[in-house]
């Protein structure tokens, strides 16, 4: 047993004992169906506190023969499998952290000569009984071992991708690295599984990964191992069983990634938080992904801006991840910044429709964050600072005020090329509508009676007594026409539960000089 190689247990032992756990040992079955197969090279991407780290060491915990974890997996979901047992501490485990060997060098040449003298030191001390052709050759050396004892090795690399993270412009040491990686590990008869976790996918130069050898499990392709990196619907259910929390509230806060469209994740560290705490809040580590969320929202790529505002308004946008190089330097359009941002947590992506989307309230309160530091978004920020006010006007039935504000907002907040367009008075009424969100559910287009109203606010759990609100939006007509329409297509008769509601008609009079905006409020009664 050493550091590196065949460790102990103690990682997992740790987790293990932890009053709020959440049994995940049936990525084991996926693991160990891909040993000493062409699918035995794995890269798992996830944003940080997604519980890549805990996996690894339950990993290592399993295959290390430096350790008996029989009593650790026993009771475990692993251990309903078949033959669950058959590869038990059977494996030399390599189980090394990238960014501890990162923080240690001041070169790519430090880190790797660093890496390699670690584990060879490991290895020869481990196995003196062995011949060695070449003991300072880190991949000869593990092949003597290999046909020597006949052990293959299982390789678990934690934050692999941290180079391309802290040295995101030096493009050498990002091709030193990887070469080291590929000479590692490809087509090496030794081993038997590597299973990588970061936060990137694997690099590609041009069109090519420069690790084809892996199979990649991300966030917008997570195939077999969806649920296995971050909590489930299933799981967060179980916990505020356990716990006597607020499931509605954990939704609201950590729900909204999707993988595989029907698999619901929430981030670990923030379920655990709010139960440890007893607080629903926002547990976001300000770490090196919100420079990056405060300083690529600021690029104006093909409309960046605008798309960053309409999503902070709660739409989805169109994204084609394909042109993304798995970096945080090559970023050369709008939808490169976009799809980094769902590799880094910050969107949420639908794999079917390839739209993005802000995933929830812990969140969206990190891009308002963000916004505030950067300092270009002073009118979108005002907008969402004053919504609050905003909400309580409408709720007043102060038309004229509303109209006013939603007015200036438009007014500010969408560039002349865009002001016309047809969809730029929806998300600036859902910009200025921004407060909503704490007391509503909103919801857009949805059918409704005999048509689809634009947009309904639906009281939430926050907000139980409230008055749900439904608003139509006309364009070169009147805001009495858009309450007729309400009523006459029977739009107030999806509030089955709410015998009350307000109707709020907005018009913009898009050919007058002045760019008027007429709002009408009306309670309305079934």
């Amino acid at each position: 047993m050493g550091i590196y190689l065949n460790p102990l247990n103690d990682g997992f032992k740790r987790t293990l004992n932890t009053n709020i756990y959440i049994d995940k040992s049936a990525l084991i079955k996926y693991t160990n169906s891909c040993l000493y197969t062409r699918q035995c090279n794995i890269c798992v991407s996830r944003p940080r506190r997604f519980g890549k780290s805990v996996n690894l060491e339950m990993l290592s915990a399993y295959y290390s023969r430096g350790c008996n974890s029989r009593c650790m997996f026993e009771g475990l979901k692993v251990s309903e499998i078949p033959e669950w047992d058959k590869h038990l501490n059977k494996y030399n485990v390599i189980h090394i952290s990238m960014q501890k060997f990162l923080s240690n060098s001041k070169s790519m040449d430090d880190m790797l000569d660093l890496l390699r003298r670690s584990l060879l030191w490991e290895l020869t001390d481990e196995f003196e009984n062995v011949r060695f052709f070449d003991s300072t050759n880190l991949s000869r050396t593990m092949m003597d071992i290999y046909s020597k004892t006949d052990v293959p090795f299982v390789i678990l690399i934690d934050e692999w991708d941290c180079i391309f993270r802290e040295h995101r412009d030096d493009k050498e040491a990002q091709r030193k690295y990887l070469d080291f990686i590929r000479d590692w590990l490809k087509d090496q008869s030794y081993v038997a599984l590597a299973y990588m976790t970061g936060i990137l996918p694997i690099k590609k130069y041009g069109t090519h990964s420069a690790l084809n050898m892996f199979d990649e499990y991300s966030m917008v392709e997570s195939g077999e191992i969806a649920g296995y990196t971050g909590f489930t619907e299933e799981d967060v259910e179980e916990l505020c069983k356990k716990y006597n929390k607020d499931i509605s509230q954990m939704r609201y806060w950590y729900d909204g990634y999707r993988v595989n469209n029907n698999i619901h994740l929430y981030c670990p560290r923030s379920v655990v938080a709010a139960i440890s705490r007893n607080c629903y809040d926002n547990y976001w580590s300000k770490t090196e992904t919100f420079e990056a969320l405060s300083k690529y929202i600021s690029f104006d790529f093909d409309g960046l801006n605008e798309t960053v505002s309409k999503l902070l308004s709660g739409e989805s946008q169109e994204v084609n991840i394909r042109s993304f190089q798995n970096d945080m330097y090559s970023m050369n359009s709008r939808d490169d910044i976009l799809t980094l941002l769902i590799h880094l947590g910050y969107l949420g992506y639908l794999f079917d429709t390839k739209e993005v989307y802000i995933p929830n309230k812990e969140v969206a309160d990190e891009f308002v964050t963000a916004m505030t530091v950067e300092g270009k978004w002073e009118k979108t920020i005002d907008a969402v600072q004053k919504s609050k006010e905003l909400l309580s006007l409408t709720l007043l039935g102060k038309a004229d005020e509303v109209a006013e504000r939603i007015e200036q907002i438009h007014r500010e907040g969408c560039d002349p090329q865009h002001y016309n367009n047809e969809q730029a008075l929806r998300y600036t009424v859902l910009i200025a509508y921004y407060y909503a969100r704490e007391k509503y559910n909103i919801i857009q287009e949805i059918p409704a009676g005999n048509g689809y109203a634009d947009v309904i606010f639906v009281p939430n759990f926050q907000n139980p007594d409230g008055i749900p609100i439904i608003i139509e939006l006309k364009y070169d007509k009147s805001a009495d026409s858009a309450i007729k329409q309400i009523k006459n297509r029977n739009y107030p008769d999806i509030l089955k539960d709410y015998n009350k509601m307000l109707l709020v008609g907005i018009n913009y009079d898009r050919d007058s000089n002045d760019k008027k905006h007429e709002c009408v409020i009306e309670e309305y009664t079934k």
